[in-house]
């Protein structure tokens, strides 16, 4: 963005107007400014491997950083430790059974931050998004009370980690493992994280070239699959197993309804604190 001409053409003023084209980005990856958050333009940016990225009282950003941090659900490293917290069986895991309060949760500030990126009006837009069938939750529950909890948005075979949040230890670890073992029962290629870290990078995310990223393979551009929520796993019996390394096993050499993928956790937080995401998704620990 270096002339009257660039933010022309980054200024997103008819609701029909298209982005523009990626490559025009300027080097923090902002694509755009201004337009609104309707489901259309939420679907289309998405689609297009963009994202809103804005404090509340801003003027809407649109961002599509190079390169593209991904996390595939099949090829992550997993700890003996994350391995444990989700073997026990003093916790129940749902999907889109509290969207709007996992939401809730992730606006509120992290420990010793103040602030938050999401806004009232980015809430309502995901919320809308969710009462369509593209934006999802996994929640985690404690005795009947939400604890962890993260959403996202689905396209075609990729799934936009927006934030998660944690009230207990290990609950995020938790719901991350439970949208990993969906993820992979779905297919989904990737986990879009967006912008790289070393936290990611040590859980075995990769970056891409964004024009990787965006070729034609990239699985944003897909139909969407029907979803199939996760069922209701209430405190008691015991959860299955994990397999020990199935990062290590093809995906094509296992029955995606069994399968049982991880993701190392983003977040940590002790039983009696709350830790509540105020960043995206991918930087949230």
């Amino acid at each position: 963005m270096t002339d009257d001409a660039d933010l022309m053409r980054m200024h997103l003023v008819d609701p029909d107007q298209p982005f523009p084209p990626v490559e025009f980005a300027d080097p923090s990856g902002l694509v755009a400014f201004g337009g609104d958050l309707s489901p259309q333009r939420l679907l289309d940016a998405y689609s297009a491997g963009i994202f809103p990225w804005y404090n509340p009282g801003e003027i809407i950003q649109w961002y599509c950083p190079d390169p593209r941090s991904i996390l595939v659900p099949t090829a992550l490293r997993v700890s003996k430790s994350y391995r444990r917290s989700v073997t026990k069986a003093d916790y129940s895991v749902t999907m889109d059974r509290a969207f709007a309060e996992v939401m809730t949760q992730c606006a509120g500030p992290r420990a010793q931050e103040t602030g938050t990126w999401i806004g009232s009006d980015m809430q309502a837009a995901y919320r809308r998004l969710h009462d369509l069938g593209h934006a999802h939750s996994v929640e985690v529950w404690r005795e009947g009370d939400l604890v962890g909890g993260l959403y996202g948005v689905a396209r075609g075979r990729s799934f936009a980690g927006e934030s998660m949040f944690s009230r207990a230890r290990d609950a995020s670890k938790i719901a991350l493992y439970w949208l990993c073992t969906q993820l992979a029962a779905w297919d989904f290629a990737l986990i879009d994280c967006q912008i790289t870290s070393g936290h990611l990078t040590s859980l075995g995310a990769v970056d891409l070239p964004r024009a990787d990223y965006l070729g034609p393979a990239h699985p944003g551009g897909h139909p969407p699959r029907p979803p199939r929520a996760l069922e209701v796993r209430h405190p008691g019996p015991p959860l299955p197993r994990p397999l020990e390394l199935v990062a290590r096993t093809p995906l094509s050499q296992r029955n995606p309804l069994s399968t049982r993928s991880s993701l190392a956790s983003r977040t940590r937080s002790s039983a009696n604190s709350v830790s509540a995401c105020s960043q995206r998704f991918r930087v949230c620990r």
